[in-house]
């Protein structure tokens, strides 16, 4: 596991130049990169897209999204779109909504999407964030999608905000290659301290310490306070 802790002024510059350095490294023809919502990677996306990084390899699709339609400004599917893919032309894949559709098929049918996506199984790179709870993707704490063991894709009814999400799971994010948390500010630096010790079993600790691939925590030094 790796951490870097940068200061609050030039994280997004500095987590941009890492994000990129892994996609350029990735090898072979294609890199699949998952990405996150909120406003820590939309800061981070704007600055990624400026890059030179070779976007015509790059397929990006959502490590979770609400479930709203597509132009909903809480989508994590526009936000990616309008942070980062316009400028960059990289491909989004998307899950498909409708206001009769249930999330459970719209889960079912972007899963097929993913495994056609990648055939062993296996994202380049997932980029994620962590609430105050220490959720990560849609993966809440007390919530269903925590004993998926299958599936990489499911709807996940999160009680305490009372919606659904869509969100990747354990089975899924375990097998990136690189898997990046982007998290800011100091009202998360005692969970930090939290989850980045022995034991936890926080949903952002369990991604952390059982994933495949190499794990990169980037915190900002609010974020890195406590630890």
């Amino acid at each position: 596991m790796n951490v870097e802790v940068f200061p609050a002024g030039e994280y997004p510059s500095r987590a941009a130049d890492l994000i990129a350095g892994l996609i350029d490294d990735h090898q072979g023809d294609s890199v699949a990169v998952g990405l996150a919502g909120g406003a820590t990677p939309a800061a981070t996306y704007r600055e990624l897209a400026m890059r030179a990084v070779d976007w015509q390899r790059v397929d990006t699709f959502l490590t979770d999204e609400r479930w709203v339609p597509h132009d909903d400004l809480g989508s994590n599917g526009r936000l990616a779109i309008e942070t980062l893919l316009e400028a960059t032309k990289a491909e989004l894949h998307r899950p498909a909504w409708a206001e009769d559709m249930d999330p459970h098929l719209s889960a079912l049918l972007y899963e097929d999407q993913l495994k056609r996506l990648l055939p062993d199984g296996r994202p380049g790179l997932v980029l994620l964030g962590m609430g105050g709870d220490g959720h990560t993707a849609s993966l809440f704490p007390e919530t269903s999608a925590l004993a998926e063991k299958q599936r990489w894709y499911v709807a996940n009814f999160v009680a305490t905000l009372a919606v659904w999400r869509l969100t990747a799971t354990f089975p899924l994010l375990w097998r990136a290659h690189h898997v990046v948390f982007l998290v800011c500010n100091a009202q998360k630096a005692l969970r930090i301290k939290e989850v980045l010790a022995d034991g936890s079993d926080l949903p952002a600790a369990m991604v952390s310490r059982e994933a495949m691939g190499q794990v990169w925590w980037l915190l900002d030094e609010p974020a890195a306070g406590e630890l």
